[in-house]
Formats: structure tokens, C-alpha cells, sequence
């Protein structure tokens, strides 16, 4: 069994503790990369496997590839699209969407994904989290909440944002930190695909409370965003997609003035 990692840094590149990393998202339903706006309107994004071979060549640190229907639709996350993902790339990637057992963490960590992600499967059933850092490490588990801001609180959704339960955001994160996750992919629903810059206000919040690194998601929409987000709630991991997809934004751009900005980066 691998050795459990119990600090912000552990899960950054050996060599570079203190660096923040790039990730691009890569959604994908029916076999293509999609974006929306507020987790709705998709529109299509290209090839995840052709997506995945740029970013990497370009500088990524790391992919993160959802199969957001997998759990609304009740199938398993499209494993073969997953080894053709991985065979083109060489940095850390994790996959998510419809994982639901010990098992389909499995098969996708033998196909070449780095880490699991798991999301409504973790809320049905928190002891899953307890599970899988005991089966994998705490290195190979990261848990993805999407959140949205009602009436004064934050409150966790499901099933790709479709779902809505009475879960504060928050509660949510200690537990899930508590229960062995080694990484927390939080995207604001209400930040998502609006182009509008992150939530920093509670990723600081948020980030400021855990042992763990968090990654930040939803609102990317030019290189200041991911300046202003880094310097204001010092998130360990920013991730996005449609600027990346759509090529507003190119990773060594974005690194350079990442750098300029005195922000700890992989160049």
C-alpha cells in the first residue's frame, strides 16, 4: 500500500513543493470535450485525446479528465477513452465521473489514470472516501465538490450540478478532508464558465482551513484571473477549460506572467 501524504505540498512535483500547477479540466460526454456556462449549455470542445497530447505538450502540470455524464446516466466512465488519454501524455492525470466502488477506481488507476476523483458517489456514501485512501493512499483520492451560493450559504450539489442537497460546502470539506481525501477539486457553480474570475473569497476561506491542497475551478476567463486568484486565497492548483479549449489562453503565456507576478510556478 502506498505511504499517505499529510501535507499541502506533498502532492505537488518532487522538486518544486512550493509550485502552484496548471490544470487544464477536460469534460467530456459521449466520447467529446465539452463546455458550458453554469454547468449547462454545452457546446463542444473538440478531442479529448488530441486535447490532452497540446496540453501536455505545451506545459501543463497535470489534466483532469471528468466523464460528466457518468453518473447522471448511470454508466461507468469510458475506460478505453481513458488509455488513449493516458498513452499521450506524460504528467500526472486523474479521471472521474461515475465512480461508484472500489473496483472502477481500480480499473481506471490499471488504465493509466494517476488519481480518482469521486463526487455524488462520496456524498451517498462518505464511508467511500475512507475506503479508497485505505485501498489507494490518501495520494491517489481527490475529492470534487461543486458548490453554489443560496440565500447566504454555500450548499453542495450533485450529479454535475443537477442535484441539490442541504449540505453546507464547508461541513462538507472538513468531513471529507477528515475521512482521508488528498486533494479537493472545488468548483463554484456560480463562477462556472462565466469568464468572470474565481470565487477567492471562500477558496481563501476554504484553503485557510484545510491541511490539503485545493484546487480552484469555475471563473477563468483571462491570465489576471488566475493572478488575482493565486495571490488572494494562495489555492495550491487552478483549473479550467473553455479558456484553454478555445485557445483565449495558452499555458506558457499564462506561466510567464505567473512568474513575472513572483508566483511560484513550473516553467
Amino acid at each position: 500500500m502506498n505511504t499517505a501524504l499529510n501535507t499541502k505540498q506533498s502532492i505537488t512535483h518532487l522538486g518544486t513543493e512550493l509550485a502552484k500547477r496548471i490544470i487544464p479540466c477536460l469534460d467530456v460526454k459521449d466520447g467529446r470535450t465539452v463546455k458550458g456556462v453554469n454547468f449547462v449549455a454545452l457546446r463542444d470542445a473538440g478531442d479529448p485525446v488530441e486535447l490532452a497530447y497540446q496540453y501536455s505538450a505545451q506545459g501543463a502540470d497535470e489534466l483532469v479528465f471528468l466523464d460528466i455524464t457518468a453518473t447522471h446516466e448511470r454508466r461507468k466512465t469510458m475506460v478505453e477513452l481513458v488509455r488513449s488519454v493516458a498513452r499521450q501524455i506524460n504528467i500526472p492525470f486523474t479521471i472521474g465521473g461515475g465512480i461508484n466502488e472500489i473496483t472502477d477506481a481500480d480499473i481506471l488507476l490499471n488504465s493509466g489514470a494517476d488519481k480518482i476523483s469521486v463526487n455524488s458517489a462520496a456524498v451517498r456514501n462518505p464511508n467511500f472516501i475512507d475506503e479508497l485512501a485505505l485501498a489507494f493512499g490518501k495520494q491517489f483520492v481527490v475529492v470534487a465538490i461543486d458548490t453554489k451560493h443560496i440565500n447566504g450559504k454555500n450548499f453542495v450539489h450533485l450529479n454535475g450540478g443537477r442535484i441539490a442537497t442541504e449540505i453546507e460546502t464547508e461541513d462538507w470539506i472538513k468531513e471529507v478532508e477528515n475521512r482521508g481525501a488528498g486533494e479537493i477539486l472545488l468548483t463554484s457553480m456560480d463562477h462556472d464558465g462565466t469568464k468572470a474570475g474565481f470565487d477567492n473569497d471562500l477558496l481563501k476561506k476554504v484553503n485557510d482551513s484545510i491541511n490539503i491542497p485545493l484546487i480552484a475551478s469555475g471563473g477563468a476567463g483571462s491570465i489576471q484571473d488566475f493572478v488575482d486568484l493565486f495571490k488572494l486565497s494562495n489555492v495550491d492548483a487552478a483549473l479550467a477549460a473553455s479558456v484553454f479549449h478555445y485557445g483565449e489562453i495558452l499555458i506558457p503565456d499564462l506561466k510567464s506572467v505567473l512568474h513575472e507576478n513572483n508566483i511560484e510556478i513550473r516553467l
